[in-house]
């Protein structure tokens, strides 16, 4: 069954380098489970004992995170290739921190942590691979989370989005951006609403200081830029 998602898998960071047969391999030593969840069912509670990390397969699902005054709040939508799970397996922490629903009909690879950092017994050439790809996630998925932090201390959000387009611009030294991340991760990894985010982007495009289309936006007044990014 898992056999027709391979394509899928080599989508994700985990698989990196690793080919379709031996990723063939690897499942013999991974041994995961694939599960199939309807629309709207949940697929795990926070404060569920966590178990295994997770790779959408087919579908998408959502993470959500309820705020001490009981609103609930989506932190990601997932899409086929995107893994979940992976920073809670590595923790002293057993429970789920987040609720995780599906919000089309949705297929999930289930994998346990100790299958992937655990010693392989039948000597698989890929899992050193597999260990080092799992290594490099977790690590920029912490460097992720710290400049997270650093931009919850700027209050406006044209100083977030102009501090953001100035550090990618700084990366390549070119005007023309190709984000990583789209709308959605954008605003979260930001912290900011989604809608407010594109009003903003919209006020600057008609000001001239960027133009935008999709994941793709353009600096045309990098010194303004510079000036609302201070």
């Amino acid at each position: 069954m898992i056999e027709k998602y391979y394509r899928i898998l080599e989508k994700n960071p985990l698989f990196s380098d690793i080919d379709d047969y031996s990723i063939e391999q690897l499942m013999e030593c991974l041994n995961p489970t694939v599960k199939n969840y309807k629309k709207h069912e949940f697929i795990a509670f926070a404060g569920d004992e966590f178990t295994s990390m997770g790779i959408v397969l087919d579908g998408q699902i959502s993470i959500v995170k309820e705020n001490a005054s009981g609103t609930r709040v989506m932190m990601s939508l997932l899409d086929p290739g995107s893994m979940f799970g992976e920073m809670i397996a590595f923790t002293n922490s057993a429970k789920w921190p987040a609720t995780v629903q599906a919000t089309k009909n949705a297929t999930i690879m289930f994998m346990r942590k100790d299958a992937i950092i655990g010693e392989c017994h039948r000597m698989c050439t890929w899992h050193k691979t597999l260990i080092r790809n799992m290594l490099k996630i977790v690590s920029n998925r912490a460097v992720m989370l710290n400049k997270k932090v650093e931009y919850l201390s700027i209050k406006s959000m044209r100083g977030k989005l102009s501090t953001y387009f100035i550090e990618e611009f700084r990366k390549t030294g070119q005007k023309l951006l190709k984000l990583s991340m789209n709308r959605n991760e954008l605003a979260d990894f930001l912290n900011v609403s989604r809608p407010s985010m594109s009003r903003e982007l919209a006020r600057m495009k008609e000001e001239g200081v960027i133009d935008y289309n999709k994941n793709q936006v353009d600096i045309l007044d990098l010194e303004s830029l510079k000036f609302m990014a201070e």
